[in-house]
């Protein structure tokens, strides 16, 4: 496993729908596999439980208005180089959804 150091970091965030596909696979598990191919420090994938976005629909998991899209959250952290290289292929993938990065302050790994 690659460790951070405490210090200056960079957060990669992406918000896409679960429906959204690159290729023949969903798009979260594609860029998962792209970071990890580039060696990203970590990266986790979550569901979010409730949403709306640019087209204002609210998407949901409560059972009476169940939506078959919601968004999946996938943040990556490493340094700021390690992102910025990947950051155009990734752009490149999203052809729907949200790209932003933040700097961020490592305090501890391990």
């Amino acid at each position: 496993m690659k460790l951070l150091t405490p210090g200056k970091a960079k957060l990669l965030k992406i918000y896409v729908g679960e429906t959204e596909k690159f290729g023949n696979t969903s798009l979260y598990h594609a860029i998962l596999l792209k970071l990890k191919e580039n060696g990203l420090a970590g990266v986790t994938v979550s569901r979010g439980v409730e949403s709306y976005g640019a087209a204002n629909r609210i998407r949901t998991t409560r059972i009476l208005d169940l939506s078959a899209d919601l968004p999946m959250i996938i943040e990556a952290i490493d340094t700021s180089e390690n992102i910025e290289k990947v950051l155009p292929e990734i752009s490149a993938m999203v052809k729907k959804g949200l790209v932003i990065t933040f700097d961020v302050d490592v305090i501890k790994q391990g």
